[in-house]
Formats: C-alpha cells, structure tokens, sequence
C-alpha cells in the first residue's frame, strides 16, 4: 500500500534540498523559496504542475512505475533514494540489473550543465536515456524507442534510416564498431541476458551483423571523431568523448567540435534549430563528403 503522507513529505523534502543550479536552472533575482519551485520540478520530470502538487499535499493519484522513474531523475536521486521513493508509493523497487536505466545524481548534473552541447547518456546496450536539446536536433529524439528499437545497435542494423546521419563511405567502419560494443555487453551480462537477446535478433534479421558477430570483434572502449550528415546545416566533423558511470553501466557521450572550423560553425547552427525541425534522418545532398 501507497503512505501519501510519507510520499508527500519526501518530495518536499528532496525538492527543498535541490537548489536551480543543482539541476542546470538560473537562479534568478527574485527566488525567496530556498530549494526548487513545484513547477520547476514538474517541467524536469515531465508531469502536469498540478499532478506533481497534488502528489506533495498529499491527494494525488497512485503514481505508476512509470512516473516514479521520471521523478526520480528530475530530482536526481541516487539509487536508494529511488528505491525507498518506489516502495513509500506502494511499488517494488526496481531490481538493480545492469539495465542502467536511473541515471546517478552526478551523472545528470553534468548533463544539466551542458544545454548547449550535444550530450546524452546512454546504457550498456545502447540504449539513450537523457539527451541534451542540441542533442536532440543532431540525432533527433533517441529516448522515444520502444522495444528492441531503443537500442542504437538494433537500429543500424535493421532500419536503414538509421544510416543517413552518417556518409556511406563511413558505414563499414561504424558496423563493426557497433558489433564489437554490443560483444561486450554480452560478454559480461551472458546468455540470458537483454544482450543476449538483442544478438539473438540481430543474428536473425541481419545478415551483415552475423557475419561481423562471428568474427568476434573487441575493439574495447571507442568514441573517435565521426562525420555527420544533417539535412538543415550540412555536414559535421564532431570529436566524441565519453564519461563512463561503471556502476550504472552508462555512459555520457559528448560531441565537440573544432573550434575555427566549418563544423564549429555548423553546430553553433544547430543549436538554434527549434527541436521539432532538428533532424538527423536525411543526407543534405548539396553537401556531400
């Protein structure tokens, strides 16, 4: 059974604790509450205002699983903070299998600070998590997958679409790349594992995958420079770097660019794209490699 009264207090509790810059908001002049706003709080989890400020006083509604992870994020709580948040709201904590969705307190501060730089965290199976709103206008929304789809692995090997942010002449190179990450998922996860399934799938519906599984390709830990095609700004030459979080078996992936080059002033670009018309999913033929 759900305790309100205690569900409601520790929201409080948590969103007292936070202050705007904790989370990547300005302060502002004219804030006289010490921690986060009630709609503050609302925005980051993605929830109504009023179905969060009926969750605090307490007579909201039985929250699902669902809304408790998106709150758990949006008040950056570590992995015992959210297990005790499942269980005060009448849920059972989610197992901590290296699935890596809840992304660690220090893991989302990062991101938080980096609005204007294309960034998203991601899981051991390639799946994304959270992405930064450049982010987004580069790749297009990675987070709104279900299914085998949320995984970068399965897309490139089964959705040609997949394919167009990148030059062809570059597709070789990044298939083997993505055989060789997801070899190492199912090194350490094992037979009867989400990796597994995933290989299991991509054995069957993609021929160019079984040929590259079978080579047993280790690569280790790779994220070099990579050519982007988008279809508004022209073509990107980013330089990747990551922050890998061991514990939660993720990993905050970063694109930079050169500054002075013709790719800097490209992504500068993409920054300013509204998100609905940020896109990643065609080549812009008037800038070919």
């Amino acid at each position: 059974m759900a305790d309100r009264a205690a569900l409601a207090a520790f929201l409080r509790a948590r969103r007292e604790s936070l202050q705007p810059e904790d989370v990547g908001l300005p302060r502002g002049r004219r804030r006289r509450t010490g921690g986060l706003r009630r709609e503050e709080v609302a925005a980051l989890c993605d929830i109504s205002v009023d179905y969060y400020g009926r969750l605090e006083q307490p007579r909201g509604p039985h929250p699902s699983e669902q809304v408790l992870a998106a709150i758990a994020r949006g008040l950056h709580l570590s992995l015992a903070e959210r297990d005790h948040l499942f269980w005060i709201a009448g849920h059972t904590a989610p197992r901590r299998v290296r699935r890596g969705d809840h992304i660690s307190p220090g893991m989302m501060r990062i991101l938080d600070r980096l609005e204007d730089t294309p960034a998203q965290v991601m899981n051991h199976l390639g799946e994304t998590l959270k992405q930064t709103r450049p982010a987004v206008a580069l790749l297009g929304d990675e987070t709104a997958y279900t299914g085998l789809a949320r995984s970068a692995h399965y897309r490139w090997f089964t959705d040609p679409a997949s394919r167009l942010v990148h030059p062809e002449s570059d597709h070789a190179a990044h298939s083997r790349l993505m055989a060789a990450d997801l070899h190492v998922a199912y090194t350490h996860d094992g037979e009867n594992s989400r990796a597994a399934k995933l290989v299991d799938a991509l054995s069957q519906e993609s021929t160019e995958f079984a040929a590259l599984w079978h080579e047993h390709l280790v690569l280790g830990p790779h994220c070099a420079s990579q050519r982007f095609l988008h279809s508004q700004v022209g073509a990107l030459e980013l330089h990747c770097q990551t922050l890998v979080d061991p514990e939660q078996s993720q990993r905050l992936v970063v694109y930079t660019a050169v500054p002075g080059t013709e790719s800097h002033t490209n992504l500068q670009l993409l920054s300013l794209l509204p998100i609905a018309e940020g896109t990643a999913s065609s080549v812009n033929p008037a800038r070919p490699w």
